[in-house]
């Protein structure tokens, strides 16, 4: 009985040793999100040269201290915009310019513009990516009638998984600016 417990105690061990055995492949790294420290959207009025523009700008990134400046987001009512976005890493010297990165990555990123409520601001996509996928880089932001509430602007960082919707992933940006249409 001891005899068939030895073997069957050194024979599992021998599976387990078997079984943990290094396949010698390098494992990947997942893509990791990347550290936006300020987010500047540019609304150009459509058929003037007047632009607006709105920041956020969180130098130690998400967590650890506040945003030192989220500008309000103030829209002429039944306007087309042209909205444009610019993402940096100024956590860095020379500043990272995170806005060329995503479009280098744009089949892994998706910009996500949602008005609460849904008539101050509809925004359509102005560029695709290589897969025909929306991106958000630019695109148009038409106003509805004078109002308030908040433009939620989401990057959802989306590698592997992108398929046109804000589904997969996780966010790189999730910021709720105010908005007033006046």
């Amino acid at each position: 009985m001891n005899r068939k417990l030895t073997w069957m105690l050194l024979a599992g061990m021998t599976m387990a040793f078997v079984q943990c055995k290094d396949s010698g492949e390098a494992v990947e790294p997942d893509d990791e999100n990347e550290l936006i420290t300020s987010v500047t959207l540019k609304f150009t009025e459509q058929g003037t040269s007047n632009v607006s523009t709105f920041s956020f700008k969180d130098p130690d990134g998400d967590g650890g201290n506040a945003a030192t400046k989220f500008d309000t987001i103030s829209l002429k009512p039944n306007k087309t915009y042209t909205l444009a976005i610019e993402l940096l890493d100024e956590s860095k010297t020379p500043v990272n310019d995170i806005t060329k990165e995503v479009e280098k990555e744009s089949d892994e990123h998706l910009f996500v513009y949602t008005a609460t409520p849904g008539a101050l601001l509809t925004y359509s996509y102005g560029d695709k990516d290589k897969n025909n996928y929306p991106i958000g880089l630019t695109g148009s932001a038409v106003t509805g009638a004078a109002g308030d509430g908040k433009l939620k602007v989401q990057l959802r960082h989306q590698p592997g998984a992108k398929n046109g919707t804000p589904t997969p992933g996780s966010d790189d940006v999730n910021l709720d600016f105010i908005l007033k249409v006046k």
